[in-house]
């Protein structure tokens, strides 16, 4: 028997929703927040980002405003379905981060009925599809995509633009290494 406020996930329908879009647009904010909410309504939430994301917190997933909330640091995608048990609602913050695995991981959550939220950059800083985000927009119920605003000219910003010579696919940073841009910025910039 179950008690009022428990769900027979038998029942249940799951789905997964992606946030994405450029560095500073608040994917992550956008991410926090509906995880909160979903708090409110007593569901059961696990939270987890990669573990070498650790610019701001090593446990913790952090906005840039400095909203944030506590998470399961973890290796691989894999570990995501290790660790989420008894759950309604997992949010996955920093996606492209994640291995190729991570559609698959989401799907098998969303059809075990549980509502899953990954947040993540859309492209990398050469304007790239980036990491397992292509096939989670995909396969995924609601898409959201934000926009930061360009720094150069003040309109819609899609890219990271790297500002460091760095050629590595993956570089943690910062304002101090990326700056929003819109298409005709980003074009300039890496003409």
């Amino acid at each position: 028997m179950f008690l009022e406020n428990e769900v027979d996930r038998s029942r249940r329908r799951g789905w997964i929703e992606v946030i994405c879009g450029s560095m500073f647009s608040g994917k992550t904010e956008e991410l926090i927040r509906r995880l909160k909410r979903a708090r409110i309504a007593r569901l059961n939430v696990e939270i987890f980002k990669p573990g070498i994301d650790t610019r701001y917190d090593d446990e913790k997933v952090v906005s840039h405003d400095a909203n944030e909330i506590l998470s399961t640091p973890v290796p691989a995608s894999g570990n995501i379905l290790l660790l989420a048990n008894n759950v309604d609602v997992v949010g996955i913050d920093e996606a492209q981060f994640f291995d190729a695995g991570l559609p698959e991981v989401c799907n098998q959550l969303a059809n075990q009925g549980v509502r899953v939220i990954v947040a993540g950059l859309d492209m990398d800083f050469t304007g790239k599809p980036f990491g397992p985000i292509p096939a989670l927009l995909s396969t995924a119920e609601y898409i959201t995509k934000v926009h930061a605003v360009c720094v150069k000219c003040g309109s819609l910003a899609q890219y990271s633009h790297r500002t460091i010579k760095e050629e590595k696919l993956v570089v943690l940073g910062e304002q101090e290494a990326y700056e929003p841009l819109c298409r005709s910025c980003f074009g300039r910039e890496r003409g």
